[in-house]
């Protein structure tokens, strides 16, 4: 009689690399109706742009990690990370206004665009503490705007 001798695989858990969600090619799940909402396409649309947003920083690729869609009691956030070519990767996280998603989300992308591509001149001013951001602090585009 023949016996089987289970054999386990294993995988070092520190030789994975740890990737954020891909969105679907169409976007995100959509409601009930097969529509997705306002706050949906705001995330699904601001992922979709990381390559214009390496293009706009002179960057090899980047990655949006995070975007929370603004409400009448949030702000707008954005959280990117660009790789260079030599290697070196830059951890940003944007903030805009507050409001509807559907409203807010062309001058917020256009807003990122306009500050990677600026070489990011100014006083720093725009600069606003963010515990939950890298290095602690966060771009207010909002500020930004009305410095430039």
């Amino acid at each position: 009689m023949a016996r089987l001798v289970p054999t386990m695989e294993t995988i070092h858990a520190g030789l994975r690399r740890s990737l954020p969600p891909v969105p679907r090619a169409a976007g995100t799940a959509p409601d009930r109706d097969g529509r997705m909402d306002a706050g949906q396409r705001f995330v699904a649309h601001l992922r979709g742009a990381a390559p214009e947003f390496a293009a706009a920083a002179g960057a090899q690729s980047a990655v949006v990690r995070e975007v929370v869609p603004p409400a009448r009691h949030r702000r707008a956030r954005c959280r990117v990370v660009l790789r260079d070519l030599d290697g070196a990767e830059r951890d940003l996280t944007f903030l805009g206004p507050t409001g509807s998603p559907a409203l807010t989300r062309p001058g917020f992308d256009a807003d990122i665009l306009r500050w990677l591509a600026s070489g990011h001149a100014g006083d720093g001013s725009w600069l606003v503490p963010d515990p939950e951001a890298s290095g602690g602090t966060a771009i207010d585009l909002t500020a930004w705007r009305t410095t430039g």
